[in-house]
């Protein structure tokens, strides 16, 4: 019996992996292609040193082509919104990445697939014309409409006008681009309510994302009295995290525990958090590896509230056994209870919360046994993979 085929179309390559939205798609193939699954990828870059990088990757796929994405102009989602015609574009000279609707067509021609599957919002959504009648599962990662709202409620002053016209337009786009799929797949309950609630006849499913469970593992080292946010701080809500965490939680958190630290991990930094660098605060950029810092820190501190989607950084903790207190946004889609597994507040909570981790090894001990055993039995990227291949044998 010959091996299934999967077709994957990525809005961007599965690698570098500390950027989310490359993580699952390297993940998933890896796990797909130990099951027996042959995949070919098709992907868009939108880094310089992306089409250098095949070599990390290249081995989990039969054939790998990526195109540059093309500029999407303003006036082109104008028209597609204005005009319902144009939101389907029925060949590749009407579609913003013609290059990529060439490639997919000659896949077609030129083999079988048992799966297709897209990756993306706005960037691939329209690739459903070059399928012809095909049916396949698209993967937005969250919604945008979600991810708006939130960044509207926290806007002040002119940028709420942004806020809120980048909103009105995230919703009409999301009301109809995902209709022509045989399944929607989000990573959080939270963006499948949003979609739901803009088309009541999209099928959504949530999978959520997965961890490396052999990678991120607990270790046996002893922890101290740090406090630790990871991120990519090229993502505007891990910014205004981290700000808030330096700036407002941990110094109240100093007053009640004077030896205690503060840990800001992370890719791509701005002046303003390399600013707050001091002989208490270390603000490092990013590392080669983050395992050191959630196997040693007292606790992980995840302050979001803004923001989308399922947060691989508090996966990740989890998964080391660090402590987590986050605020409800930080858990989206994760099923922490609170005083089990995590320290759930608002983020006026999260420095009492904190204190509390610090001063009870007991109770953080407690917590990083229940949070491992969490992620080991929900969240592998054995479970994730196993969650879409049935997916992609019900579809067809």
């Amino acid at each position: 019996m010959s091996a299934p085929r999967l077709l994957l179309i990525s809005r961007c390559p599965p690698y570098p992996l500390h950027l989310g939205d490359r993580l699952i798609v390297y993940h998933l193939a890896e796990e797909l292609e130990q099951i027996g699954w042959e995949i070919d990828l098709i992907a868009l870059t939108n880094r310089p040193q992306d089409a250098a990088e095949v070599g990390a990757y290249d081995h989990l796929f039969r054939r790998v082509t990526l195109f540059p994405e093309a500029r999407r102009s303003p006036i082109s989602y104008l028209r597609r919104l204005l005009l319902p015609g144009a939101r389907w574009p029925s060949s590749a000279a009407q579609s913003w990445q013609p290059e990529m609707w060439r490639s997919i067509e000659a896949h077609l021609r030129e083999g079988e697939y048992d799966a297709l599957h897209l990756f993306g919002g706005i960037h691939v959504y329209e690739m459903v014309g070059a399928l012809g009648e095909r049916r396949a599962i698209i993967t937005p990662y969250e919604s945008y409409t979600l991810y708006m709202t939130r960044a509207l409620a926290a806007a002040r002053g002119a940028a709420r006008l942004t806020a809120a016209t980048q909103r009105a337009l995230a919703a009409r786009y999301e009301s109809f681009m995902f209709a022509p799929y045989a399944a929607t797949v989000v990573v959080s309950e939270p963006d499948a309510e949003t979609l739901r609630t803009l088309n009541p006849a999209l099928p959504v499913l949530v999978i959520p994302n997965g961890v490396d469970t052999y990678t991120f593992r607990p270790r046996p080292v002893g922890r101290i009295p740090a406090l630790l946010f990871v991120g990519n701080y090229e993502y505007p809500p891990n910014v205004d995290a981290a700000l808030r965490l330096a700036t407002e939680i941990f110094p109240a958190v100093q007053a009640e525990v004077p030896e205690a630290r503060l840990w800001l991990v992370g890719n791509a930094p701005p002046p303003a958090l390399m600013a707050l660098a001091s002989e208490s605060v270390r603000v490092t950029g990013r590392v080669p590896d983050v395992r050191p810092y959630l196997a040693r820190a007292g606790a992980f501190v995840s302050p979001l509230r803004l923001g989308a989607g399922i947060k691989n950084k508090v996966l990740e903790a989890l998964a080391m056994g660090c402590p987590v207190a986050a605020t409800p946004l930080s858990v989206d889609g994760i099923a922490v209870l609170d005083g089990e597994s995590a320290l759930i507040a608002p983020a006026e909570g999260l420095a009492a919360a904190c204190v509390r981790l610090l001063r009870d090894p007991d109770l953080r001990t407690r917590m990083g046994v229940a949070g491992r055993a969490l992620i080991e039995q929900q969240y592998s990227w054995a479970g994730v993979a196993a969650q879409y291949a049935a997916l992609y044998r019900e579809v067809g």
